[in-house]
């Protein structure tokens, strides 16, 4: 457990070192020689040994040189590293380095060119780690232009290119990785193959998937583009534009005016820059900021010379964001330099030179922002604030370069290894020495030069302004680390962000604007992934999340919000006592079962008197009973549903009714027969005095109870969840189980009904004054027309609103029985007690 928590801390180090690391800011000024014709240069260095110390006066004439103001940089760089190996007593002792280049200094490409020819027939070349006469090997530097490189490793013939040793200092490049056409070239940058990566880590972070690219139509431009496109389609950020700069000018120059447009028209805030420095590229991006383009630049730390020749506009949100080889600082530079002439090497003279360390600390505590103090802060308050000059990552290429030939002759001479005789020996076995080196320098850095095109260079994230009057500044925002984990690898200082740009967020770069929760990316047919339009989520999906592809569907038990950007668990409801439906269903069913029970109290206490007797006081009895028990069967449906109370609604409604009705029937066939067999002389007189009707009752209910059983047996009714007739909400309710048993009970229950209008109507007329086949007629017709009507309304509703339609149909027939048979009676008993008499039963029969 304790190595796993060491090793986690561990690995994190860098994280938390960086963390807590004070921002690095630098300054600089523009150089007042620049001309917007100028090509960069390449400067060419010669190594030697000797056999004397070496002091610093012997780097003066490196000033007096004519090489311009911003190539000067270099062999200032290489002296500083000589003076500094020289001087360490573990390395070469008795012996020193030196170096020798041209007079005139620093040439460009075509210059150096017509100069070749003259540096082929040079024979007496300066000898090499030797003291005689024969010239053996040549240590040359060269850079920080490829062209440069590349051109005198072509240019020597096979037998004198096996007496150069080429180390070349400047950006990596793949055609100078040959080893057949440069067998003897060592370059010193590490190869930039986790730029594509580390780029689109950036524009991840600031969450930028609109990227406009300029680069160079060539070899190098297209292995890029290549690298960096499957990198940005594995995280969905795609090209505004790309532009291929042609890289012969005249060809430029035609199409210059097409690429300008490009930018304009583009809605992209970011755009890649990507090629050498001394090329077309250049001379297009010059041309952009001359003419006020102002977009976020993101690029290498080699165009910090392009960019530092046109001034931007103020204006914090626009600069350049430069991805530069992450190395320690170097101390003691501008020390040394002014050592060498005070009075010439001024502080002022060195910030034209190179970028110059100033205290960030101190600026903070002096203005809120960066942009407050590149407009505030005056030179000589900067140049107070400076400590020291920075390193360029071609310089730290010079520096590195150095110490591997001083590592590697050391190597030789502690082997003792004669190089001084053979006419190939020195080259050839410096050779072998100088590829496997390795070593840990001053700076603490590792450097492998066997692995060295293996190693995948990290990255210092730099954000860079060029202010009015020349002033540049640079403030290390961030690092990258190829060897950390995916979604390590980026590190960004949020806090210096906001120091130097005034917020941690940077302007937009999007072709379309986030869709925002509740909503999900429609894409355009044709256009880049990046483009899409924003369509709400369909009915009850949600997306919590900005620009996703597809909506979530809410489980069942939840629905989806008014925005649409979370689900709900839905409310669970059924019918029930506080619900004003279930609360006026409740008080209708007891308010009616009250007036039953009413009722069956009067005709119990008058059940001598001829109107309750006339027509079988037994049946009205159990008619009242049945109907009682109508109305108390509604609250079998209010309230929360379970098993029981499922089962006993649709069995207790279908038995319960069946009584009724055949209650109902059996009142009618005995009105039918009272008039139809009491006649003397009719056989059918014995099913009155058998009291036949009554049976009808039980045979009419064992029929309704055998189709219960049926239903019960086959499907039965059960719990059952409704989740969609109610928006947010979950209803309970009772599944009939089989659709068809519940049918059949209500086809039951009218074949019964209709049964007994059918034998009511044909008994209205008969006379009597007790005689109710009207009252059952009319109560029959009310029964029917309420299931008829039900069929039709309890299809059409969903919900609760289904049981409210079956228990309002049931309170209704049984009121309308209740009303049409019993009412009528209980007023004459009531109300009307003189024609509740057998005198005048007489009278209405005589009449």
């Amino acid at each position: 457990m304790f190595t796993l928590i060491f090793l986690f801390l561990f690995l994190n180090i860098p994280l938390l070192v960086s963390s807590i690391t004070h921002p690095k800011c630098f300054w600089r000024m523009k150089q007042n020689n620049y001309k917007d014709g100028d090509l960069l240069t390449g400067c060419i260095f010669f190594l030697f040994t000797v056999q004397r110390p070496v002091e610093k006066d012997y780097f003066n004439h490196i000033l007096n040189t004519e090489t311009p103001t911003e190539n000067k940089h270099f062999p200032l760089a290489l002296a500083f590293s000589l003076d500094e190996v020289n001087r360490n007593p573990d390395l070469l002792p008795n012996m020193s380095f030196i170096f020798e280049f041209s007079e005139s200094g620093c040439k460009t490409v075509s210059e150096l060119y017509s100069l070749m020819p003259l540096f082929e027939e040079k024979e007496d070349l300066p000898p090499n780690y030797n003291c005689n006469e024969e010239t053996t090997c040549i240590v040359m530097l060269t850079g920080p232009i490829w062209e440069t490189s590349a051109m005198v490793g072509t240019s020597l013939d096979p037998y004198r290119s096996q007496q150069v040793l080429q180390l070349t200092y400047g950006p990596f490049h793949t055609i100078l990785s040959d080893h057949e056409k440069f067998p003897y070239l060592y370059q010193m940058a590490p190869k930039d193959t986790a730029l594509p990566l580390a780029i689109v880590s950036l524009m991840l972070h600031f969450n930028w998937n609109w990227i406009g690219l300029a680069i160079l139509d060539n070899d190098q431009g297209t292995q890029f583009l290549s690298h960096l496109r499957r990198e940005m389609e594995k995280n969905i950020v795609c090209f505004a534009f790309v532009s291929m700069i042609p890289v012969k000018m005249d060809l430029y120059m035609s199409r210059a005016e097409v690429y300008y447009n490009q930018v304009m028209t583009s809605s992209t805030n970011v755009v890649i820059i990507y090629g050498d420095t001394d090329s077309t590229l250049a001379v297009c991006f010059r041309m952009w900021e001359s003419l006020g383009i102002q977009r976020i630049w993101v690029t290498t730390s080699q165009w910090d010379v392009t960019t530092s020749k046109k001034d931007f506009i103020l204006d914090s949100s626009h600069g350049t964001l430069a991805f530069a080889h992450h190395h320690s600082e170097i101390s003691g530079f501008k020390t040394f330099v002014q050592t060498l002439n005070p009075l010439k090497c001024s502080d002022e003279y060195l910030t034209r030179l190179g970028w110059m360390n100033f205290n960030c600390e101190v600026s903070a505590s002096k203005c809120k922002t960066l942009k407050n103090c590149s407009s505030n802060a005056s030179l000589q308050w900067l140049m107070g604030q400076t400590f020291d000059m920075a390193f360029s990552d071609d310089s730290y290429d010079i520096y590195n370069a150095i110490y591997t030939v001083a590592h590697a002759v050391h190597e030789m001479l502690l082997q003792q290894v004669d190089y001084g005789k053979g006419h190939y020996a020195n080259c050839l076995k410096l050779h072998s020495f100088l590829r496997k080196t390795h070593f840990t320098n001053p700076v603490g850095q590792k450097v492998n030069m066997n692995q060295r095109e293996n190693q995948q260079a990290e990255y210092d994230i730099f954000l860079v302004w060029n202010f009015p009057n020349g002033l540049g500044l640079k403030v290390k925002i961030g690092e990258f680390s190829p060897y950390f984990p995916h979604g390590q690898q980026l590190h960004l200082y949020e806090d210096v962000i906001e120091w130097a740009t005034g917020s941690r967020q940077m302007p937009p770069s999007v072709c379309s604007a986030d869709c925002g929760p509740g909503f999900r990316k429609f894409l355009q047919e044709g256009n880049a992934a990046c483009c899409f339009d924003c369509i709400p989520c369909p009915e009850n999906e949600v997306s919590n999340e900005t620009n996703v592809d597809k909506c979530v569907r809410c489980p069942e038990d939840q629905y989806a919000n008014r925005e649409q950007e979370q689900c709900i668990h839905k409310s669970v409801i059924f019918l029930n006592y506080k619900d004003p439906l279930g609360m006026t269903l409740a008080s209708m069913a007891l308010c009616f079962t009250t007036f039953t029970v009413l009722i069956l109290g009067v005709f119990v206490k008058h059940h001598d008197t001829p109107i309750v007797k006339a027509n079988n006081q037994n049946l009205s009895y159990i008619l009242l009973i049945s109907l009682m028990f109508c109305f108390l069967c509604s609250f079998l449906f209010i309230g929360q549903p379970n098993t029981a109370t499922c089962v006993l609604q649709q069995i207790t409604f279908g038995v319960v009714f069946t009584v009724a009705v055949s209650t109902v029937l059996a009142k009618t066939v005995t009105v039918l027969l009272a008039f139809t067999v009491t006649a003397p002389g009719r056989r059918m007189r014995f099913f009155m005095i058998s009291r036949a009707p009554n049976y009808i009752i039980a045979i009419c209910t064992l029929i309704q109870i055998i189709l219960c059983a049926i239903w019960l047996l086959v499907s039965p009714p059960f719990i059952d969840t409704d989740a969609h007739s109610e928006h947010g909400q979950i209803i309970i309710v009772c599944n009939k189980g089989s659709v068809t048993a519940f049918y059949c009970v209500l086809g039951y229950h009218g074949s019964l009904a209709l049964g007994s209008f059918i034998v009511a109507f044909l008994a209205r007329n008969l006379p009597d004054k007790f005689n109710e086949a009207k009252l059952l007629t009319f109560s029959m017709l009310l029964f029917c027309s309420v299931w008829v009507t039900f069929l039709p309304v309890y299809h059409s509703t969903k919900g609760k609103v289904m049981v409210v339609v079956e228990v309002f149909s049931i309170l209704s027939s049984s009121a309308g029985l209740l009303g049409c048979i019993f009412i009528p009676k209980s007023y004459i008993i009531l109300f009307r007690p003189e024609r509740n008499s057998l005198q005048k039963l007489r009278e209405k029969s005589s009449y």
